[in-house]
């Protein structure tokens, strides 16, 4: 099957979309803010809105484009559509097995690439698509999500230290760096899969995984050089950077006992790694992924750190809040971390636009 065309594959953006809106206001109804009813009854399953129906469209698309074969359109249309049963309220078994059958298909695309190039990264990249199918399926085994979390966070973490192991080459390289890393994504893979079985002994190991991947990528990543530099050079390095440093806590909490399900300090753990990290590397790397998915400009502008800093400082207070037991505080944090992510879109947007007229100007 050919490749789909570049308008071809917004109908798939806008699905996801619909589930970062969807589980962006599930989870301020978890804060106890007032939203619609069709995501308040969502409220349960802001996790899986997040991770599996928006990320794991969004990742999956940027993998269909990069393989640039038609059937791997399946995996973001399967994942897109997955999230937008699951607001409207279809049977829980649709969506899961569409995230299934998402997942699924995110594999075998990445096996299609090991044929093609067998590396550390494509071989790291697609450890962590089999994370997600392994999360889907103890999601669609026991339709609780705690089974699936750490699967979906090893998903959303090995996907981006692939990307990142690949840049590694351009630096010199450093005896025994890669096999220490490979060490630390067995620990990770270890925890997730000793939470089976022992939840308390697994997610610690696994977050003490994700500290040590946080400390090898903030000394090996080629960021620390790239934010000596300027531009959007500069501002992606300062996002990975944040990014990792954000890792860091979660591991932290995490090895204290953060990712254990009732954990007071579970809130602040899940959300280090997925608001912190996940999102500061979304934030980093949208102006190039965005370009190449569905061939839109988008020029740099200074303005892209204002919705990076609302997201650290909004994140830090949902943190101090949950550490302190301050519910109030913790809500105001989360309410904040929405409009960060509406200013991070709204920037996106107004950037396409100034791209567009420079595109114009340029031709006349």
């Amino acid at each position: 099957m050919a490749d789909l065309r570049p308008a071809a594959r917004v109908p798939l953006l806008v699905l996801g979309m619909l589930s970062l809106l969807g589980g962006v206001l599930a989870g301020l109804s978890r804060l106890d803010w007032t939203v619609p009813s069709v995501a308040a009854a969502s409220a349960g399953w802001h996790g899986a809105l997040m991770i599996s129906a928006f990320l794991g469209t969004v990742i999956s698309l940027e993998r269909a484009v990069a393989l640039g074969r038609g059937w791997a359109y399946l995996a973001p249309a399967a994942a897109g559509i997955g999230g937008v049963a699951l607001l409207a309220g279809a049977p829980l078994i649709l969506t899961q097995v569409l995230t299934a059958i998402a997942a699924a298909t995110l594999v075998a695309a990445s096996i299609q690439v090991l044929r093609r190039l067998v590396a550390p990264f494509t071989v790291i990249l697609a450890v962590g698509a089999l994370c997600w199918l392994v999360g889907n399926l103890a999601w669609l085994a026991g339709g609780a999500l705690t089974a699936a979390v750490p699967w979906w966070l090893a998903f959303l973490v090995l996907t981006i230290a692939g990307e990142r192991l690949e840049l590694t080459r351009f630096l010199p390289a450093r005896a025994g760096a890669q096999r220490l890393f490979f060490v630390i994504v067995g620990g990770i893979l270890a925890g997730a899969t000793i939470s089976f079985w022992q939840e308390d002994a697994g997610l610690r190991l696994f977050a003490a995984g994700l500290l040590a991947l946080a400390v090898w990528l903030l000394r090996y990543d080629i960021a620390r050089r790239n934010a000596q530099q300027q531009g959007l050079v500069r501002f992606i390095a300062v996002c990975l950077l944040s990014g990792y440093a954000w890792l860091v806590l979660a591991g932290l909490l995490g090895v204290a006992g953060g990712f254990l399900p009732g954990h007071p300090w579970r809130d602040a753990t899940l959300h280090a790694v997925g608001l912190g990290f996940v999102f500061s590397m979304i934030f980093g790397h949208a102006p190039i992924i965005f370009p190449a998915v569905v061939q839109v400009k988008i020029p740099y502008h200074p303005v892209f750190y204002l919705p990076l800093l609302v997201l650290h400082a909004s994140l830090a207070l949902r943190i101090f809040g949950t550490l302190g037991n301050n519910f109030p505080l913790r809500a105001d944090g989360g309410l904040f971390n929405a409009i960060a992510l509406l200013l991070f879109i709204a920037t996106l947007l107004a950037s396409v636009v100034r791209g567009r007229r420079q595109t114009r100007g340029t031709a006349a």
